[in-house]
């Protein structure tokens, strides 16, 4: 993949939302490992197997930055909101090398206020 480490995350996210796996592999090196507060690097197999295919859980997800921090790192501030209710934030320190995402780190946020409820003061 050409472009910069951000324009492969902002691509890597597309095809995650639409589900677009053929699209998608590509995007990560063989050696590609995914970490969360659920996962502890998951190689790219799992992490297609068990991570890729969760997309219909959300009823929106919005990219809010895609933030280069050097050459390599790319910060991703997300909000999503779930099918089931719930508003809220993630971010992704994801490591680009070489037009390829090498790892993902993910740092769940917390729930957002519901932007359409009423403001009580």
């Amino acid at each position: 993949m050409t472009g910069t480490p951000a324009s492969v995350v902002e691509a890597a996210f597309r095809h995650y939302r639409s589900q677009d796996r053929e699209a998608a592999q590509p995007l990560y090196a063989e050696d590609f490992t995914f970490t969360s507060p659920q996962d502890d690097r998951i190689d790219k197999e799992t992490y297609f197997r068990r991570c890729f295919p969760t997309a219909d859980r959300f009823g929106e997800q919005r990219l809010l930055h895609v933030t280069p921090a050097d050459g390599e790192l790319v910060f991703a501030h997300y909000e999503y909101e779930l099918a089931t209710g719930g508003r809220y934030r993630n971010v992704e320190a994801i490591t680009v090398r070489d037009g390829l995402i090498r790892e993902v780190q993910v740092f769940f946020g917390g729930r957002q206020p519901d932007p359409k409820a009423p403001v009580v003061p």
